[in-house]
């Protein structure tokens, strides 16, 4: 017998399923509707920010609407990835972790994406940019913006 008993655990990926729900619907796992989620599920809060903490996927901060990975692992890191990293940093004025203030983007490193022939490599919600160089960011950055238009080629950087 458990020295403190516990609730039996919720229908199989009820959890995980109900965390996806939040972070689609909200872009983050706001406190309010985890708390909300711990009461319909029965479970206590700390199971869902246990699970919630395990996976990468879930994040307890506002994201952006795109995310951008830099890939850092040896091949990248070797060919460019750093310096790509710090030109994204200047261009949208955050650190890797951070979402600009309009929440388009959010920045974030990665070890390796499995594309090391194409180093350094990027991605922007899973599209895979590769043998890139900091002076083509701008062109990739302008596809994910809401108001990329043709029009706009005499536009300044993001």
């Amino acid at each position: 017998m458990p020295l403190i008993p516990q609730p039996p655990p919720p229908a199989g990926g009820a959890l995980l399923t109900k965390l996806h729900t939040i972070n689609a619907r909200y872009g983050y796992l706001p406190p309010d509707e985890l708390r909300h989620a711990a009461n319909e599920l029965g479970v206590p809060l700390s199971q869902l920010y246990s699970a919630a903490t395990f996976y990468t996927a879930f994040s307890f901060e506002p994201r952006g609407q795109h995310t951008i990975q830099v890939c850092l692992g040896t091949a990248c890191y070797i060919r460019g990835g750093e310096k790509l990293l710090e030109k994204l940093e200047a261009t949208l004025g955050v650190e890797p972790g951070e979402t600009t203030n309009d929440r388009v983007f959010t920045l974030e490193t990665v070890h390796c994406v499995g594309s090391c022939s194409m180093s350094p490599v990027m991605r922007v919600d899973g599209d895979t940019h590769g043998r890139l160089r900091a002076d083509r960011l701008f062109r990739i950055l302008k596809k994910y913006q809401p108001e990329a238009t043709d029009a706009g080629e005499g536009e300044k950087e993001p």
